[in-house]
C-alpha cells in the first residue's frame, strides 16, 4: 500500500511552519511551536491518533500566540487532506469518547470533503498552561476548514481547565484515527 504521508510549508509575515505527517506511524513526535502547552497538547494528538508528526513552528509570540495557533491548524488540517489523497478505502467518520479524570469530552468527525466546526468547550481560566485559552477554538476552526472536515467537540462535564483541554485533543485523535482507517470491504 501507498505511505499516507505529507509534507507542508507555510510561510506568512508573522509564521513559519515546517510539518510531516505520517497517518501510519507509530505516534512518534518532534513538535516545536514556541507555546509549550500547545506542544503538549500536539504530541498527545499525535501519540492517540497513531500518526508520526514533525511540525515545527516559528511566529510572532512577542505580538500574541493568534498567528501561531491558528497558522499550525491550518497546516495540520491540510498535511491530513494531503496525506489522506482520495480518501478511497477509508471509514470516513469516526467518534470517541475521552475521560480524562473528572472529565468527559467528546469527538466526531466526518471527512465529508465539507467544513463545519462545531465547539462546546466553555473554559473557565484565561490560560491553560501558556496557552491562550480562547484560541483553542482559532486552532480547531482552522484545522476543520483545511481538512475540509466536519468537526463536532464537546466538553461534556469537568471541574480541570486542562484535564478539559487535554481530553479535547485526545478525543479528536481516536476519532481521527478511526476515520482515517483502511478497511478492506470499503476498497
Amino acid at each position: 500500500m501507498k505511505p499516507r504521508t505529507a509534507t507542508m510549508e507555510r510561510k506568512t509575515a508573522e509564521t513559519d511552519i515546517r510539518g510531516r505527517l505520517n497517518l501510519d506511524g507509530r505516534g512518534k513526535y518532534e513538535i516545536s511551536t514556541g507555546i509549550r502547552f500547545f506542544d503538549h497538547m500536539l504530541e498527545l494528538f499525535t501519540r492517540h491518533g497513531g500518526f508520526d508528526l514533525k511540525l515545527e513552528a516559528r511566529g510572532d509570540l512577542d505580538v500574541d500566540q493568534h498567528h501561531t495557533v491558528e497558522d499550525v491548524g491550518l497546516v495540520l488540517g491540510q498535511l491530513l487532506r494531503a496525506a489522506l489523497g482520495s480518501k478511497k478505502g477509508i471509514n470516513r467518520a469516526g467518534y470517541f469518547l475521552m475521560p480524562m479524570d473528572e472529565t468527559l469530552a467528546i469527538a466526531a468527525i466526518d471527512l465529508s470533503g465539507r467544513a463545519y466546526l462545531v465547539l462546546d468547550a466553555p473554559l473557565k481560566v484565561r490560560l491553560v498552561g501558556d496557552l491562550q485559552s480562547e484560541l483553542l477554538e482559532d486552532f480547531f476552526q482552522a484545522f476543520a476548514t483545511s481538512a475540509a472536515a466536519n468537526v463536532h467537540l464537546k466538553i461534556a462535564y469537568g471541574r480541570s481547565s486542562h484535564h478539559a483541554v487535554e481530553a479535547l485533543f485526545k478525543a479528536l485523535a481516536r476519532a481521527l484515527r478511526y476515520a482515517c482507517s483502511r478497511d478492506q470491504r470499503l476498497k
